[in-house]
């Protein structure tokens, strides 16, 4: 859980990403205690993923620093050495889990792989520990043998999450990660989350479209519209009382009891 009183796990500053002229991210800040939570929501095109890229380390901000108990974030120029070492502090789970994943490798191997890579583990203790991760997620000593052809997405999607969280990182970026789910499972996942959360110091960067799954696993929002956060804060007081007029757009446009959706005028 987050301790109010603690350094950042993760410091965003002045973020801005261009294309040639086209600006898609501008002046974003950001910042998460360890064991936070903060949705990042937008509609498609708002900069919401280029963000999380940014942080991640997948894209190099145009302008602005992205800190890790106060470490910059190298550049994608920097020697793989040094960009290594910033592995333990933050992972991404994506929305399409088949794509992440080797197909052609069993998911226990998937997963001591990534712990070969970044632990000492070896042998038995590589064993062990893979299948602790296995448990963790709520995967079979059956599932860990299989192909991820053979898994349900709800069930690809948790050895990713496995994989991410085996480095024990500071941060786990999550885009879109159960947007592709049907809502039983996208339920199930969300639980999940939850209760790794409980377990740990990470800080999770929610990034979603959906409005309706925010509450249920972020206690912060942020509002992304245009390539700029324009409103942050508690998310059940953003909710509840949206300030800016896009939030209370994208509020408006959540399905719910009694709700349809609003129609331009026909011929």
């Amino acid at each position: 859980m987050a301790d109010a009183g603690a350094p950042a796990a993760l410091e965003a500053a002045g973020l801005r990403k261009t294309y040639g002229d086209f600006v898609a991210v501008e002046d974003v800040g950001l910042s998460l205690a360890p064991g936070a939570s903060l949705a990042l929501v937008g509609e498609s095109g708002s900069g919401k993923t280029t963000t999380a890229r940014m942080i991640a380390g997948l894209e190099a901000p145009t302008a602005g620093t992205v800190r890790f108990d106060g470490r910059v974030l190298p550049g994608r120029r920097a020697r793989t050495a040094v960009r290594g070492s910033f592995a333990g502090d933050v992972q991404m789970v994506f929305q399409d889990p088949y794509a992440s994943l080797d197909r052609h490798q069993r998911v226990a191997d998937s997963i001591s792989e990534v712990l070969a890579h970044h632990t000492d583990l070896r042998g038995s203790a590589l064993a062990r520990r893979t299948a602790e991760l296995l448990d963790q997620v709520g995967l079979t000593a059956g599932q860990a043998r299989s192909l991820p052809r053979a898994l349900s997405g709800g069930q690809r999607q948790r050895v990713a999450i496995a994989r991410a969280v085996a480095v024990r990182p500071r941060v786990l970026v999550l885009d879109e990660a159960v947007a592709a789910l049907d809502v039983s499972v996208q339920a199930q996942i969300v639980t999940l989350l939850r209760e790794l959360r409980e377990q740990s110091d990470t800080a999770y960067l929610f990034i979603t479209h959906d409005l309706g799954i925010v509450q249920h696993i972020c206690e912060d929002i942020a509002v992304m519209h245009r390539g700029r956060i324009i409103e942050r804060g508690r998310t059940l007081s953003v909710l509840e009382r949206p300030g800016a007029a896009y939030t209370r757009k994208l509020i408006d446009s959540v399905p719910r009891r009694g709700w349809t959706p609003k129609r331009g005028a026909t011929a």
